[in-house]
């Protein structure tokens, strides 16, 4: 009888641990357009919600342009100087493995003052976060979002859930 009672608590712990991996989404900044000159990224923020284990993708033209993750201060300044990271590949991940406001910015000259910033505050796994604005980050109502994928980002993700599924292998060891 114990051993049907840890069996089922093992499946359980299972299908759990699956749950919590399928809760991460990519976003691809500006959708189809990318990390573009002429996008607002406040219409793409509308309505989005970012949390912990999520990830941002930003595709744009190698050299054409960058992605620079500043301060609250660079970002309002537009200023790429003193980044926190800065990638120019022409695809970027960003994992966003804690919560809090991020900070991008195009580091191409002139491309921030001309709306190549995004700020997005992150809530914690399971919680909600909010897209801030381009100008000046704010905080919205949360609303439901279509996410562009549900593929799990971010090891912040798997390790809880590998945690799990090795305790439950080791459940069913001493079964």
């Amino acid at each position: 009888m114990a051993k049907a009672g840890v069996a089922v608590l093992c499946a359980i712990t299972i299908l759990f641990s699956c749950f919590m991996l399928s809760l991460a989404t990519d976003y691809t900044v500006g959708d189809t357009a990318g990390w573009a000159s002429g996008v607002n990224y406040d219409t793409w923020l509308t309505g989005k919600t970012f949390a912990v284990g999520d990830t941002l993708v930003f595709n744009y033209g190698s050299g054409a342009h960058s992605v620079a993750e500043v301060s609250k201060s660079d970002y309002e300044g537009c200023s790429s100087a003193n980044a926190l990271a800065s990638e120019s590949d022409g695809a970027t991940t960003i994992s966003l493995n804690k919560a809090g406001t991020r900070y991008f910015i195009c580091g191409i000259p002139g491309h921030c003052s001309n709306g190549m910033k995004l700020a997005v505050t992150v809530g914690a796994a399971g919680g909600t976060g909010t897209g801030g604005s381009t100008t000046t980050p704010t905080t919205t109502t949360p609303t439901t979002t279509t996410p562009t994928s549900t593929t799990p980002s971010s090891s912040f993700v798997v390790v809880p859930s590998v945690t799990v599924l090795l305790f439950t292998l080791m459940s069913f060891l001493m079964l």
